[in-house]
């Protein structure tokens, strides 16, 4: 009996265990436009967020309405292993995405479409609730691009 109360256990701990290292980038997130700098702008009027996990691939599934009210949407999978993996701009422009995970609440991306290349690093809050985007690079027309973006979770 107690072999069958301590292997019980022993499932019940890996559960548990398994449970509280759950992804913290995965759900729905909204950007906080009032937080949120873009250089050049403008800012959108909204961005929506959800990641979802499909075996080990990360599912990005992005709604963003532009400053002019025009609706963009994309659908993205990657792994977080460095690798490059086919990617969609909400504006329809495709290039690829490199992700790599530095901790439980890091990761950095490196994404390119055209001759324009970004690094973003994107830090969750150790309370889960938002996240901090940090986005460096050139944009399609050579210009330097300098954002720091923040989304809340829903």
């Amino acid at each position: 009996m107690w072999k069958k109360v301590r292997n019980l256990s022993f499932v019940v701990l890996a559960a548990a265990l398994t449970l509280s290292a759950a992804d913290a980038f995965l759900g729905t997130w909204n950007l906080n436009v009032a937080k949120s700098k873009y250089s050049p702008g403008p800012a959108p009027k909204s961005s929506t967020i959800v990641y979802s996990q499909d075996g080990d691939s990360i599912v990005v599934k992005t709604d963003t309405v532009n400053a002019d009210g025009k609706m963009g949407s994309s659908t993205n999978r990657y792994k977080r292993d460095g690798k490059e993996y086919p990617y969609k701009a909400v504006t329809g422009e495709a290039g690829t995405i490199a992700v790599k995970s530095i901790n439980a609440n890091t990761a950095e991306a490196t994404v390119k479409i055209g001759s324009a290349t970004t690094m973003a690093r994107t830090v969750v809050s150790k309370d889960g609730k938002t996240f901090t985007r940090t986005i460096k690079g050139t944009n399609a027309e050579g210009k330097p691009v300098n954002n720091t973006v923040v989304f809340e979770k829903q």
